[in-house]
C-alpha cells in the first residue's frame, strides 16, 4: 500500500481560512450507498434516525501557541531574542513538552518569558523538541495561558493568515469542556446549540468522549509504504457510562457515529473484538487504514482531509479507497472548502457483515 495512492490535486482556493457562519450552515456531503448527495449540517436532524447515536470529542483545545523572549549575557550586555512555542502534550511531571522556534539556540536552564505573569524554563531539548517546566499550575497556569496564548491554527491555515482573537471562539467546538487539546476536532466545530437541540427533537442520542488531539495530527506521513507508519500517541478516556450508553444503542439497532476522526479512533481503541465497548482510560496511537476491521463505528462524520494524509487513510478504511477517491473528486468539483474549518462530509459504508 503506497503513500501515493492516497494523493490528489487540491486547488488552494478550497482551503478555507474560515469557518462557515451560522456553524451549521456548512455543506454536508453525504455519502450513502452508491450515492453521493449535496446537503448542509443543518439538514442532520432530517437524515439521521432516531435512535442513532452521534459520539461527541469533549475535549477543549488551549491556547497552545505562545510568542516569548529569552534574555542571554553577551560581551556587549544582555542579548534578547524572540521564541516562538507551541505547546504538543503534558509531561507526567507538570512540565509540557513543545515545538520551539529556534529550537537549536536554546539551553537547557535558559527562561523563557511569554508575559508579566508567564514563564518557563527549557529542562531538556530533543531532536526536534524541548521541554518546559512552567513557573505556573493548575488555574493559575490556564488562566496566564489564556492570556499570552493564541488558538495553535493548523499550518495549512497559519500560511496564509494570521490567528487572531475570532479564532478564539471559532476553533472551539461549543460542547467542549476539558482542556488539553492543541488542536480541535474539526468535524465538530460544525455544531451550535440551535442543531443540537434540533437532533435531540429527532430522537438522535449523544454519547461524550474525550481524545485530546495533539500536534501530531498534522506531521506528514514520510514513508512510501503506509503501513510502516508510527502515529502519534494521544490521551483519551470513555467512561463507563460512555461505554454503556454505546452498547445499549447497539444492542437496539442504533447506528453509532462518531463525529470527527479523533471520536472514532478513541472508540475504536476501547472496543473490544466483539465490539462490545468497556471503560478505557490511556493512550493512544491506533492507525486505521485499509484492511483494518471496524468494531463498532457504523458512519461517520468527518471533514476534507490533507492529501497524503493518516486521516485520509483512515476514510478509505470506512468507505474503500476507490469510493473516496469519487467522493473527493465530487468535492472538488462542486468547490466544497477542505480542511479545519471547511465543510463536512457523512459517510455511511455498508452494514458490517
Amino acid at each position: 500500500m503506497k503513500l501515493s495512492d492516497f494523493d490528489f490535486d487540491l486547488p488552494e482556493a478550497l482551503i478555507a481560512t474560515r469557518p462557515a457562519r451560522p456553524r451549521s450552515s456548512a455543506r454536508l456531503l453525504l455519502a450513502e450507498g452508491d450515492g453521493i448527495a449535496d446537503r448542509i449540517v443543518a439538514d442532520l436532524p432530517a437524515i439521521l434516525r432516531p435512535g442513532d447515536r452521534l459520539v461527541l470529542n469533549n475535549t477543549r483545545v488551549i491556547p497552545a501557541r505562545l510568542t516569548g523572549t529569552r534574555t542571554r549575557a553577551t560581551g556587549q550586555g544582555p542579548a534578547v531574542a524572540k521564541v516562538e512555542v507551541t505547546l504538543l502534550e503534558p509531561l507526567p511531571d507538570g512540565g509540557w513538552s513543545a515545538l520551539a522556534k529556534p529550537l537549536r539556540k536554546l539551553r537547557p536552564g535558559e527562561t523563557i518569558r511569554f508575559s508579566d505573569r508567564l514563564s518557563a524554563e527549557v529542562t531538556a531539548i530533543g531532536e526536534a523538541r524541548l521541554d518546559l517546566a512552567f513557573n505556573l499550575t493548575g488555574g493559575d497556569f490556564d488562566a496566564a495561558l489564556a492570556e499570552a496564548g493564541q488558538m495553535p491554527l493548523p499550518p495549512y491555515i497559519a500560511a496564509l493568515r494570521a490567528p487572531d482573537a475570532q479564532d478564539d471562539e471559532d476553533y472551539q467546538p461549543v460542547f467542549a469542556r476539558h482542556a488539553g487539546a492543541v488542536a480541535a476536532p474539526t468535524a465538530s466545530l460544525h455544531f451550535d446549540d440551535a442543531l443540537l437541540s434540533a437532533l435531540r427533537a429527532r430522537g438522535v442520542e449523544f454519547t461524550e468522549v474525550t481524545l485530546h488531539v495533539g500536534a501530531g495530527t498534522f506531521l506528514p506521513v514520510k514513508v512510501e509504504d503506509v503501513t510502516t507508519h508510527r502515529m502519534h500517541a494521544e490521551w483519551g478516556e470513555v467512561t463507563a457510562a460512555a461505554a454503556d450508553q454505546i452498547n445499549a444503542t447497539r444492542a437496539a439497532g442504533g447506528r453509532v457515529i462518531p463525529v470527527g476522526t479523533t471520536a472514532l479512533r478513541l472508540i475504536e481503541s476501547a472496543a473490544g473484538p466483539g465490539g462490545r465497548m468497556t471503560e478505557w482510560r490511556g493512550t493512544t496511537d491506533i492507525f486505521i487504514y485499509p484492511g483494518y476491521r471496524f468494531r463498532v463505528t457504523d458512519a461517520l462524520m468527518t471533514n476534507f482531509h490533507l492529501p497524503k494524509s493518516t486521516l485520509l487513510m483512515l476514510v478509505s478504511a470506512l468507505m474503500g479507497a476507490e469510493r473516496v477517491r469519487a467522493i473527493y473528486a465530487h468535492a472538488v468539483a462542486r468547490g466544497y472548502r477542505f480542511f479545519s474549518y471547511g465543510d463536512a462530509s457523512l459517510l455511511v459504508p455498508p452494514p458490517r457483515g
